[in-house]
């Protein structure tokens, strides 16, 4: 078991524990640099798809996780982030360009729902942010001339300097980045006053507010941070698929980036990227799995989003603190062992905020 002293206040914020921490996520980041190199296409763009649904699951695990916002209409954000830039794309605007404005844009809708919706909260906020997903989906389809309609639209390659992305590895390390870059941001924002308000916002909003942190402020910055974030995953997604649609961004998309976040853990980053592995991996699990299953089920028609829903209640029912909690479980367990306690993972009753001040 490994002790780690603090002998001054910049340790608490610091972004590594220790030494083992820059050790593991320098290997970590290696193995993801060499990728390319062990794996066939398929695989690495399969990989990539993980990336991406990482940067949207990081975005959501913002507001979600450390604001205590529900949303269900995170799919809208993606596609207003990936119908942007694909547009900017096609008026001759340079990817570099089209990126940061298609995030900005996604921003820009963050605050038009964020500021109607300051005074919700639980299912009441999850109710307007799946009408907006659906209102956002109408546009998709309506406004023809940007969109495309049924009809879709055409994304061309990202475009670096004159150079175009075509290889599966080049947009591959292209997602990389943008999560490398994203995770660091969000840690760093985590560290900093806003994002210690986004978490005392969500622990208890009367606290917060008798500390004297400006609610409606916060909780808008949170929602654009969020669909910002969000935005940049939906234009590589944009990217990913090659063609856009207005169905590619339903209901059954936000259920999955609301399950990326719930499975993967509430309130860590690194939940995040374990709920985007999980989403990533299990329909390609199915597809497998198929093939061994009785024709009466895996001939079944949704099959997969019946999973996916049975997944989440399991989760919520059996590990609440999702894989990354399971996981820091079991790395105590061989920490504390044979000293452990059968206690020491005993889950603890929970009350209802109006229970607690019995």
């Amino acid at each position: 078991m490994r002790f780690v002293f603090k002998t001054s206040y910049e340790q608490d914020i610091n972004l590594f524990r220790h030494g083992g921490d820059r050790f593991w996520y320098g290997l970590l980041l290696l193995a993801l640099a060499a990728a390319p190199l062990l794996l066939d296409t398929f695989y690495l763009g399969e990989l990539s798809f993980i990336l991406i649904y990482a940067i949207a699951a990081t975005g959501l695990m913002l507001l979600v996780g450390y604001t205590g916002l529900v949303s269900l209409g995170h799919a809208a954000f993606l596609g207003i982030g990936a119908y942007a830039n694909a547009y900017f794309i096609s008026q001759g605007m340079p990817f570099l360009v089209s990126f940061p404005l298609a995030g900005l844009i996604t921003a820009a809708a963050g605050l038009l729902i964020g500021v109607p919706t300051l005074r919700m909260s639980g299912i009441y906020l999850a109710i307007a942010t799946l009408a907006f997903a659906y209102i956002v989906e109408q546009v998709f389809i309506r406004w023809e001339s940007v969109t495309g309609g049924f009809r879709g639209l055409p994304v061309d390659a990202p475009d670096i300097f004159g150079y175009q992305l075509w290889e599966r590895w080049e947009f591959y390390y292209l997602c990389l980045v943008v999560l490398v870059a994203v995770i660091l941001g969000v840690a760093n924002l985590l560290r900093s006053p806003t994002g210690r308000a986004f978490v005392a916002i969500r622990d208890s909003e009367i606290s917060a507010q008798s500390m004297g942190i400006n609610l409606a402020r916060y909780k808008a910055m949170a929602f654009a941070l969020s669909a910002f974030i969000t935005g940049l995953a939906g234009a590589l997604y944009g990217h990913h698929i090659s063609y856009l649609a207005p169905d590619a961004f339903d209901i059954r998309l936000s259920i999955i980036l609301l399950l990326m976040v719930v499975v993967g853990g509430v309130g860590s980053l690194h939940g995040a990227v374990y709920g985007a592995i999980f989403a990533g991996a299990l329909p390609q699990v199915i597809a497998i799995l198929r093939d061994y299953l009785p024709p009466a089920i895996s001939q079944t028609p949704g099959l997969e989003p019946a999973l996916f829903g049975v997944i989440l209640v399991f989760f919520i029912l059996f590990e609440p603190f999702g894989i990354y909690g399971r996981w820091l479980k079991i790395k105590l367990y061989f920490q504390m062992f044979p000293l452990y306690k059968k206690a020491t993972f005993k889950r603890q009753k929970s009350y209802l905020k109006t229970e607690r001040l019995r």
